[in-house]
This record gives structure tokens, sequence and C-alpha cells, in this order.
């Protein structure tokens, strides 16, 4: 049942993905020849619609859109009396917007499904405090008596306090808490060098909590809430990219957290285990993964055919098709390879 709810999730991150394709080259007036729900081989046509054939393929992961005129042949032309046109006919910005349009769905998806999940649990407010929400066993907050629940005064954001306790690791410092009506004072030594995961106090904090605002104000503050979530998922997901490319580039290899199909398939079903919000958060970061893997500027993404494209716009002419196909079947090589050894390193640490 895992593997099939995982299927699924994908397939409908990547048509989501391909139905901003397709809708934005339908606006545009672009030939769209198929919509295959799956990879082919074909199973089934389904219906046509404006032109459009809908297919049900074998290969049940994902899907495809295939816009007319996408792959770029010299001699191309429309055909006599045809009112649609062919995807390279369009000016430059029209054929940018189609292939930003996959990248804009997953993000949308991305929005929809955090709000979704904050307008039942309720929107994350600041409090104006910290707040002690988790003690890490034998470390120096659990010897001293800090327990879930205190607040700790003299702070109003997670930072300031994580910033104070950075500056004093190896030293004793005083903190004042407060919890059950009643206020105490602690001493404790940061450690300098905390156990992986822990921390120097071994404490979880939090300054914010989940606030349950009237029924009219929850799903517009939920989806306000939900974009800057997206947002910062997607900024957190750039710059971890940008850091393990860094990284290969300087020969220090594939960092630990990096994961494939695999890895991804492990971490789905323990979140699935956690009842279907966190199942939808977690499909809401995959989609904003998705969102920010496609706009990179690499070959066979599409954030690659968008190079192309200024490219196109600079020299003035649309460069051979056999040019741009060599780039992105290389492209397609190295990402493929790239997976498979990343998926060969996950089921090595399953192992």
């Amino acid at each position: 049942m895992q593997v099939v709810i995982f299927i699924l999730t994908l397939s409908i991150l990547i048509l989501i993905h391909e139905l901003g394709h397709f809708l934005a080259a339908k606006f545009f007036g672009m030939e769209v020849e198929e919509f295959g729900i799956g990879f082919p081989p074909r199973v089934k046509k389904l219906f046509n619609w404006r032109g459009t054939l809908f297919s049900l393929n074998l290969l049940p992961i994902g899907g495809f859109v295939k816009i007319k005129g996408e792959n770029y042949e010299e001699g191309e032309k429309a055909g006599p009396g045809r009112i649609l046109s062919l995807f390279w006919e369009k000016p430059i910005w029209q054929r940018a917007v189609v292939l930003l349009a996959g990248v804009f769905g997953n993000f949308v998806l991305g929005v929809v499904l955090f709000g979704i999940v904050y307008s039942v649990m309720g929107v994350p407010t600041q409090m104006g405090k910290v707040k002690v929400v988790g003690v890490a066993d034998g470390s120096p907050a659990a010897e001293v008596g800090v327990m879930d629940g205190d607040v700790v005064k003299g702070f109003e954001k997670t930072e300031e306090l994580i910033e104070y306790i950075g500056e004093n690791k190896g030293k004793e410092i005083l903190l004042i808490l407060l919890g059950e009506g009643e206020e105490r004072e602690v001493k404790l030594v940061p450690r300098v060098d905390p156990p992986e995961g822990e921390g120097s106090v071994g404490v979880l904090l939090s300054d914010t909590e989940l606030v349950k605002l009237p029924w009219y104000q929850m799903p517009v503050k939920s989806v306000v809430v939900g974009t800057r979530e997206a947002y910062s998922w997607g900024k957190e997901i750039a710059g971890g990219l940008g850091k393990m490319v860094t990284g290969l580039v300087a020969g220090e290899g594939m960092p630990e957290d990096v994961a494939g199909p695999v890895g991804i398939y492990k971490v789905s079903a323990q979140v699935n285990e956690m009842g279907w919000l966190a199942s939808l958060q977690f499909m809401g970061i995959l989609s904003m993964n998705l969102a920010v893997l496609n706009i990179l500027p690499l070959p066979a993404l599409d954030g690659g055919r968008l190079v192309f494209l200024g490219l196109e716009m600079i020299i003035g002419k649309k460069l051979k098709n056999k040019i741009e196909g060599w780039v992105h079947g290389i492209g397609m090589i190295v990402l493929l390879g790239l997976m498979i050894l990343i998926t060969i390193r996950d089921v090595m640490k399953l192992i």
C-alpha cells in the first residue's frame, strides 16, 4: 500500500507540472498533440478535447505533454488553413511562459497543500516568547531539570536565545524559566561539541503556536502562510542544491542528506504513519523540490531550455535543433547517472 501511495504522490506532482505546460500552451494558441497520463507505451486513447488526445499509458508514474513544434526542425511549416500554431512559431516570451508554467504549477500546488494543513491545524502565530517543546535525555538542559512547556524569560524569538547560547559555549549561563505558574532559575554549561542533532543545550525551542482563527479568516490566512511556507522551502531547497553542486565541484562528494527515489520513499513511508496532514505537508515539500529542480539552468530541464531561449534572443535566431538536442541528451544522461548513483547509495544504507 505504501508503494501505491508513493507512486500516486509522484504522479500527481508530475501531472500538475505537465498540466501547467498544457494550459499555458493552450492559452497561447499552440497545438498540443497529446496529454499522456503515465509514460508510453500507450494502453488506451481516452478522449479528444479541443484537438488534444488524452491517453493512458503503461508506466504509471507521472505523464507528459506533447506540443507540436517543440522540437524545432528547419523547414517545418504550418499547414494551410491551420488555426493553431507550432511552439517555435510563437514569440520567445510566450515560449518562456509555457516552460515556466510547469514550475508555477508545482509552486501553486505547494501553496494549496500547505494552506490545507494550516487551515486544519491552525495558523502559526508569533507568541512573543520562547517555549521549550522538547528536551534530549542526558543533555545539559535535562540534568538541571528543564522541562517541556517551560518558557525562557527575557527572549522573544528563538534566534535570540540560540545566538545567546552559541556565544557562551563552554561557559556557565543562567536561564530564568517560567513553568506551571512558578518562576525558577537554572545554571548550565552549553556543550562545545554536542551530539549530532541535539544542539549545545539539548532543547527544542519554539516561538510560535498554532492558532485557530474565526472560520471566515482561516482560508485567506492559511493561503498567505502557505505561500510563505512554499517560498521558504523553495529557498531552502535551492540553497541545498547550491551547496551540493559546490561540494561536487570541490571534490567533496555527495552530501549525506541528499536522497534519491529510494530514500524519498523511505521518508514518505515514515511520514504516512504520522497521518494525512503530515503526508500533505510532505507532498507540498516534494512539490517545491520539483519546482526548484526544474528551474535550474541544466540541460534536459525547463531551466536549461530557457537558457536556449535566452541564446536565441541574443543571437537573433534559433540554434539548430541538433545542437540543442545533443546538449539536452547529454544532460539527461548525466542526470540519470547521478540519480542511479544516489539510488545505489540509498539501497546500501538500507542494507
